[in-house]
C-alpha cells in the first residue's frame, strides 16, 4: 500500500511539472524569441510533399506565417529557419500581413552555407504622418559579413524593433558592433518609392583590428523627398541618390574592448551637395523571396528585390573626400572620454556657448550632444575641406574652422554613457550642470589656424582672460593633415602623434616648475598615466596647472620676463625653451 501511495505522489509530481511550463513572455527575463502559442499549420504549396508555409500565432490569438524560401522545410518543423526563411506577423490583427501596423523578417543566405548574410525588418507602425518619417517605422536592411549571426534586436514581449536596448555600458543587442552595416529609412516600406535605396544609406561600421569590435563608423544620408505625386497612391517618400549629410567617428585611441564596446573619440560631419552612388549596385541572387507566396503581402516589392543601391566599406572613404561637394565641415572631440554611443561622438553646433539643454540654441542643441565635456569647431564654408592639423595646444583641431568651444567636464561629473534618449522617455539621463567652465577659439587672420584663445573659468559666462597667439609671437600654422590622401586607420597614427607630444611637453614643464621652485608635486595623481588617452589627459591638465602657476607667480611679482616666457612656452609648446 505505501509503495502505491509513493508512485502515486510521484506521478502527481510528474503530472505537475510537465503541467506547467516556463513562460519567458510573462516572465522578468528578455526574450529573444516569439513563443508561438498553436500549434503549427504546415501547407505544401507546390504539392512536392514538403510544406513551403508554416501557419501560426504568437501572443495566442496573433497570425504568423513562416515562408520557407530555400525549400527545405521538414513536415516535422514547429518553425522556419534563420538563414533563408520569412517570418511575417500580421501584429494588428486584421487579417493583412506586412501591411500597416505590421512586422516582417527576412533572412538571407546568399552563398547556400547554411549562415544568413543579411536580414530585413519591415516594421510598418499604424499610419498617422504622410509626407515625413515615421519614427517608429522601419524599413532595415543589415548585412554582415562576419556572418556572427547577430542581426536586429526585435523585443518580442513588444514585438517591436528595439535598436537601442543594451546590456551595461553599450553592449547593444543590435549588431552595430565588428564589421557590418545597414539600411535604414524610418518610413511605412509602402511608402517608399524604390526599396534598393535608403535614407541611411547605409551605416557602415568598421572593424579594423578584427576584435568584433567597432573602431569606426560611417553614417551616409540621402535625405529623401517628400511629395506626393499621385493622390491615389501612397507612396510619397523618394530617394535622391545623392549623399548629402556624412557623419564620420573614430575610436583614436583604439580602447574599445568588452564592458566598453564603444568608446569613439572623434566625429567629422559634412553636408552639402553632396556625391550620387545611383552606381553604387550590390546584387544579391537569393533575396527573392518564394513567389509562390506574394499574395500574402500588403506589400511585396521588398520581397521581389534581387539588388541593393549603397556605398560599401571599401568606396565610402574616397567617395566623401574626393567626390563630395560640401558646404561646411563641422569637428567634435570627446576630451571627457564619456562618450560610449554607438553611432559617433554627437556633433556639437554653432550656438551660443553658454545655453545648455536639448534645443536649447547652445552648441549642445542636439538632444543627443554630451551636455558638457566636448569640443566642437565649425569650418562653416568648407575652407578646409575637413583637413585637420596637430595645433597650438597638441590637439588635433579643424583646418578651416572660423571658431570653436571646449565645454569642460574635467571630471566627466556629467557623465554622457551611451546617450539615455530613446529609453522610454526624449530627456538626456545625464547629469545636466549649472555651470561650467570654457574656452574659446578663434581664427582672427582667416589662415584655416585658431590664434585666439579666451577662458571662462569660473562659469559666469565671461571670457575673463585671452590670449593672441599672434602678438605672443609664437607658432599659429602647422602641418596639415589631409584625410583624402590617408587611409582611415591614419588618424589613430595622428592622434598616438598628438598625444605624444602632449606627454612629452608635460614633462618639460614639470622640469620648468622644478627649477623655478614651482611645487608640482601637488599634481602626482596627473604623473602617472597608464594609456594613450591618459597621457593625452593628463598632459593638457598638468601644462595647464604649471602655466598658471609660473604665469601667477609673474603677475604677483610683476616679473614681465617671467609673464613673456611663460606665455611663449605654454601657447607655443615649447618648454624646452624655457628650461634653457
Amino acid at each position: 500500500m505505501k509503495k502505491i501511495v509513493i508512485i502515486i505522489s510521484l506521478l502527481c509530481c510528474v503530472s505537475t511539472i510537465f503541467g506547467q511550463p516556463i513562460h519567458i513572455k510573462k516572465s522578468l527575463i528578455r526574450s529573444f524569441k516569439p513563443d508561438f502559442t498553436s500549434a503549427p499549420q504546415r501547407i505544401d504549396l507546390d504539392n512536392d510533399g514538403d510544406p513551403d508555409l508554416i501557419k501560426s500565432t504568437v501572443f495566442d490569438t496573433i497570425p504568423v506565417f513562416w515562408i520557407d524560401d530555400d525549400d527545405d522545410m521538414q513536415s516535422s518543423d514547429w518553425e522556419g529557419d534563420l538563414d533563408s526563411d520569412c517570418l511575417i506577423i500580421d501584429r494588428n490583427n486584421d487579417g493583412i500581413f506586412a501591411g500597416p501596423g505590421d512586422i516582417s523578417l527576412d533572412w538571407v543566405d546568399n552563398n547556400s552555407d547554411g549562415v544568413a548574410d543579411m536580414q530585413v525588418v519591415v516594421e510598418n507602425s499604424n499610419p498617422h504622418i504622410k509626407n515625413y518619417w515615421e519614427w517608429s517605422s522601419n524599413y532595415m536592411w543589415i548585412i554582415d559579413p562576419e556572418q556572427d549571426e547577430t542581426f536586429n534586436y526585435v523585443n518580442w514581449k513588444e514585438m517591436v524593433l528595439r535598436c537601442w536596448e543594451h546590456y551595461g555600458a553599450a553592449n547593444f543587442y543590435e549588431d552595430y558592433h565588428g564589421q557590418t552595416l545597414f539600411q535604414k529609412a524610418h518610413v511605412h516600406s509602402y511608402r517608399f518609392s524604390d526599396l534598393r535605396y535608403s535614407w541611411e544609406n547605409p551605416f557602415l561600421f568598421y572593424d579594423t583590428d578584427d576584435d568584433g569590435l567597432t573602431e569606426m563608423a560611417i553614417r551616409l544620408e540621402d535625405s529623401c523627398e517628400f511629395k506626393k505625386e499621385n493622390e491615389d497612391d501612397e507612396i510619397d517618400t523618394y530617394p535622391t541618390g545623392k549623399i548629402d549629410h556624412v557623419y564620420m567617428s573614430f575610436d583614436l585611441d583604439n580602447d574599445n574592448g568588452p564592458s566598453n564596446e564603444f568608446d569613439f573619440d572623434l566625429s567629422i560631419r559634412f553636408n552639402g551637395e553632396g556625391f550620387s552612388y545611383t552606381d553604387q549596385i550590390h546584387q544579391f541572387d537569393k533575396m527573392r523571396g518564394l513567389p509562390a507566396a506574394d499574395s500574402l503581402f500588403y506589400d511585396v516589392r521588398w520581397r521581389k528585390m534581387n539588388e541593393l543601391v549603397y556605398t560599401d566599406h571599401d568606396s565610402a572613404w574616397n567617395k566623401v573626400y574626393n567626390e563630395g561637394i560640401w558646404e561646411q565641415c563641422w569637428f567634435t572631440f570627446d576630451e571627457d572620454d564619456d562618450c560610449e554611443r554607438w553611432e559617433r561622438v554627437e556633433f556639437y553646433q554653432p550656438g551660443n556657448p553658454f545655453k545648455i539643454g536639448m534645443q536649447k540654441g547652445g552648441i549642445d542643441n542636439n538632444p543627443q550632444a554630451d551636455a558638457t565635456g566636448d569640443r566642437g569647431e565649425w569650418d562653416t564654408d568648407n575652407s578646409g575641406q575637413g583637413k585637420l592639423y596637430i595645433g597650438f595646444d597638441n590637439r588635433i583641431h579643424l583646418y578651416g574652422a572660423e571658431n570653436g568651444y571646449w565645454r569642460i567636464d574635467q571630471d566627466a561629473d556629467s557623465y554622457q554613457g551611451w546617450g539615455g534618449l530613446y529609453a522610454g522617455q526624449y530627456k538626456r539621463d545625464q547629469k545636466i550642470p549649472e555651470k561650467f567652465a570654457t574656452v574659446g577659439y578663434e581664427d582672427t587672420d582667416n589662415d584655416g589656424f585658431l590664434d585666439f584663445v579666451k577662458y571662462d573659468l569660473n562659469g559666469d559666462t565671461i571670457f575673463e582672460k585671452s590670449f593672441n597667439l599672434n602678438e605672443l609671437g609664437v607658432k599659429t600654422s602647422f602641418e596639415i593633415y589631409n584625410p583624402a590622401e590617408a587611409k582611415p586607420e591614419n588618424l589613430n597614427q595622428l592622434f598616438e602623434k598628438a598625444a605624444s607630444q602632449m606627454w612629452q611637453q608635460a614633462e618639460l614643464a614639470i622640469e620648468a616648475a622644478r627649477v623655478s621652485n614651482i611645487n608640482y608635486k601637488w599634481y602626482a595623481q596627473l604623473m602617472h598615466p597608464k594609456s594613450l588617452n591618459e597621457k593625452y589627459r593628463f598632459g593638457y591638465w598638468l601644462q595647464f596647472y604649471i602655466f598658471t602657476d609660473l604665469y601667477n607667480r609673474a603677475e604677483e611679482t610683476n616679473n614681465k620676463q617671467l609673464r613673456n616666457k611663460t606665455l611663449k612656452a605654454y601657447f607655443g609648446q615649447n618648454w624646452e625653451s624655457f628650461n634653457k
